[in-house]
């Protein structure tokens, strides 16, 4: 172990403190009361509730610039800790702002990432490592767990390496070594997973390598098994300063505790209100906590806000009021009051995005009573990442510069390009692009030497690469289980080419068919890490917006042209993002859109984590209000196309609970164009009946929308104004039904969705198959 006799050990210039405490404190002028109180609150526990845009930042680092130059601590005391780089940053560039000069020796100002690692290093050898540890990043994570999997003989189908590294990943943030995983949690892979987990980090150690999770699980290990190395820490770091302490996990949550356990100088800066990454392990609790854990805490609310208009404040104020688990603020400013909250309904999520273009072009022309606003000025902010399409189909329509923040355009996601990549093999098999793409995905056991074999094959012959596969399968050149995965590729490709040209079998359902047949959403389905909920969306999405067209090729010109319209890189755009990746940042006018129960509330939040998943998504509504400056538009849709059905929606539980002397409405909420009764349009009889008498519509916030919807006509796509919707058309089979399946052969319904039905097949397991390709096993001659 590294010893260290004195604090100078760190390598830190420290400054003078008798000259920093002789300078003036010109970093306090301009500071409002609430900030000053929690910057000069220098010693013992400190809770900064800092709301949305109350200036955190500037408190932040004008208690690191107080402390220097009151002498109360040299540079390298400080332990200021970020979650970002770009934070860490700012906030040494704002330091120095202050001090009227550069920085110099602060070597913990940092992320919890890049602290733990300088620790790491000077006591590797008490976790069994080098200082000269290597940091596995995720590919290489995957591919260790990937050696592990085969050599303990698990169905990797089943158990995906990168479903596994989630779930260790998720241990490692609550600090949770193998040998202390719950046996709840340690039953996963078919009861192996504390061995698994254990296997996986004696491998790390023998690699001389640690994955970013280890950093932290290894620090609480070193300080929780070796009090010597704590005390010292404690020692050295006498003023710790936390940044975004909503956003911690349980790991970084004890690793703060234990270094704060001695002369308890720790100072957390944070919102429960704002706390929305549950997701990845972010836990509320931990500042709702903070009073508890710190008896004596100085509490110190910046309520003060210098972003948005009073109408927007109020209006996130009587959202997150909701929510039970906070610790409380009220949000207010001096601003004038500006642009109540505007809501509005709309037909269907296309009508919403042509208004929500429409309405930016009108802002640019400053023709809504407002001041004009640039591109650059305006975001749209969504709950999940497939409801970008819609936009931006309709920006690349009529020319709107467009960017998404945070991850690439819809038709550049990956899923999207994998499945557009079957979509074009099955209209046009000499694809060899596309081929190339989809060959091996999902795994199909066919390497880069089988598929070089198929390069070759097709070279010598003058074929496309499918035909050159049938060759190769021919000649016997592909074996074994990669042979029989590519000949029901082929053999698949004919028959939907087959499909695609029966005009009897609608291109949407199709194309559900080559997803589910490919193997390809089973391949998501059963990826179970964060991200793969949302590709499934994103595929459901893709498939909707076939609906626009008259068949496959059709759609596939249209993707082409619109994303050879290349946007100039320069000049102003339009941002679109979601609600996660928008945190932090400000807009003076914002849309949101999509506030639908179901959609947001999402159900999965709800399904898995019950209230404590409500609450976050209220928090994450809170975001999204606050996010704006001056003009907030909040939209919603009555009807949701789900798998080729129209479907009513409900509006967000959320904008029930938006005050009424906050919010103007644009358009009455009429889900078809007008109010109800007489007042509405219907394009079925007994419809608007039925949706005024739905539970869902009475409540407060819906019932006084309803009482203003003879107020302005609200225009409704031409397409949708002749539309016959059948809420009530249902598959004609019933859960626990006995059917036959051409290919498939015998099984039993265990779910419907719409005409889909999920299938429990006696010899292929559990299918998704469109209703009209299977019939009921009573029917079938003997």
């Amino acid at each position: 172990m590294s010893s260290y006799d004195d604090i100078d050990a760190f390598g830190a210039v420290p400054l003078s403190a008798r000259a920093m405490a002789a300078r003036p404190a010109p970093y306090l002028d301009g500071l409002n009361d609430a900030q000053r109180a929690a910057v000069e609150q220098l010693d013992g526990p400190v809770l900064m509730l800092a709301g949305a845009g109350t200036g955190k930042t500037r408190a932040l680092t004008a208690r690191i610039v107080h402390l220097l130059a009151t002498g109360k601590a040299r540079p390298n005391e400080i332990l200021a800790v970020t979650f970002t780089n770009k934070a860490a940053r700012e906030m040494k560039n704002r330091v120095g702002s202050m001090l009227g000069e550069a920085v110099e020796g602060m070597p913990w100002l940092g992320t919890f990432h890049a602290i733990c690692v300088k620790l790491l290093r000077r006591h590797a050898e008490l976790v069994g490592l080098k200082s000269n540890f290597t940091i596995l990043d995720t590919d290489d994570q995957i591919r260790l767990l990937k050696q592990l999997v085969l050599a303990n003989n698990i169905d990797e189908k089943r158990w995906p390496a990168r479903m596994i590294a989630s779930l260790i990943d998720g241990w490692k943030n609550r600090a949770l070594v193998p040998e202390k995983v719950p046996v709840a949690d340690a039953s996963a892979f078919n009861h192996r997973g504390t061995e698994i987990y254990a296997q996986y980090q004696a491998r790390l150690k023998e690699l001389n390598a640690t994955d970013f999770g280890d950093l932290l699980l290894h620090m609480v290990t070193i300080f929780q098994t070796h009090p010597d190395v704590l005390e010292q820490y404690q020692r050295w770091f006498r003023y710790i300063l936390v940044d975004e302490y909503q956003d911690t996990n349980v790991a970084q949550y004890m690793w703060l505790r234990l270094l704060a356990g001695g002369h308890k100088n720790i100072c957390c800066v944070g919102d429960d209100d704002q706390s929305i990454y549950g997701w990845r392990g972010a836990e509320v609790g931990n500042i709702l906590r903070f009073e508890k854990d710190f008896p004596g805490a100085h509490v110190v609310r910046l309520e003060q806000n210098y972003r948005s208009t009073p109408h927007i404040l109020a209006a996130a104020s009587g959202v997150i009021r909701g929510n039970q688990g906070r610790l409380g603020k009220e949000l207010w400013t001096e601003a004038e009051r500006g642009e109540k909250v505007r809501l509005i309904g709309h037909w269907d999520g296309e009508e919403e995005a042509r208004w929500i273009g429409e309405e930016i072009e009108s802002m640019q022309k400053g023709t809504r009573g407002m001041r004009p606003y640039g591109l650059d000025e305006m975001a749209i902010l969504v709950r999940a990442s497939h409801q970008m399409r819609a936009f931006e189909d309709r920006f690349l329509t009529i020319g709107l510069p467009y960017k998404v923040i945070g991850g690439p355009r819809f038709y550049e996601r990956l899923e999207i390009r994998d499945a557009m990549a079957y979509f074009r093999l099955v209209v046009s098999p000499e694809d060899d692009l596309a081929f190339e793409r989809i060959v091996n995905t999902p795994k199909r056991g066919l390497g880069d030497k089988a598929q070089q074999k198929l390069q070759v094959k097709a070279r010598e012959n003058g074929v496309s690469l499918v035909d050159g596969a049938r060759l190769a399968l021919q000649d016997g050149d592909v074996t074994g289980k990669g042979g029989g995965e590519l000949r029901f590729l082929v053999e698949s490709l004919d028959r939907w080419g087959r499909m695609a040209g029966d005009k009897d079998i609608p291109h949407t359902e199709l194309a559900e068919i080559i997803l589910d047949e490919s193997g390809y959403t089973a391949m998501w389905q059963n990826e179970k890490t964060p991200e793969a909920p949302g590709r499934l969306e994103n595929l459901k999405e893709l498939v909707k917006a076939l609906e626009n067209f008259d068949n496959l090729q059709g759609f596939l010109e249209h993707v082409a042209l619109i994303m050879d319209n290349d946007q100039a890189e320069d000049g102003a755009k339009v941002s679109i993002m979601t609600l996660h990746a928008a945190k932090g940042l400000e807009f003076p006018a914002v849309f949101l859109p999509g506030w639908e129960d179901g959609l947001f509330p999402s159900h999965r939040s709800m399904d898995e984590s019950g209230i404590k998943g409500l609450e976050e998504e209220r928090r994450l509504a809170y975001v999204g209000i606050t996010r704006a400056e001056e003009v907030c538009t909040i939209s919603f849709a009555g009807n949701r196309r789900v798998f080729g059905q129209w479907q009513s929606a409900l509006p967000s539980r959320f904008i029930d609970e938006l005050p009424e002397e906050h919010v103007e409405v644009l358009t009455p909420p009429g889900l078809y164009g007008g109010g109800y009764g007489s007042a509405a349009p219907r394009p079925s009889a007994g419809m608007s009946e039925r949706v005024a008498a739905a539970d869902g519509y009475n409540s407060p916030g819906w019932k006084r929308l309803q009482s203003r919807a003879g107020q302005r006509g609200l225009s409704q796509p031409s397409e949708s104004r002749n539309t016959v919707i059948d809420l009530d058309a249902v598959s004609a089979f019933t859960t626990g039904e006995r059917v036959f399946h051409q290919k498939f052969g015998y099984g039993e319904i265990i779910a419907i969705e719409g005409d889909k039905l999920e299938i429990s097949f006696e010899k292929a397991g559990i299918k998704k198959v469109v209703a009209r390709f299977v019939t009921a096993a009573d029917d079938i001659p003997f």
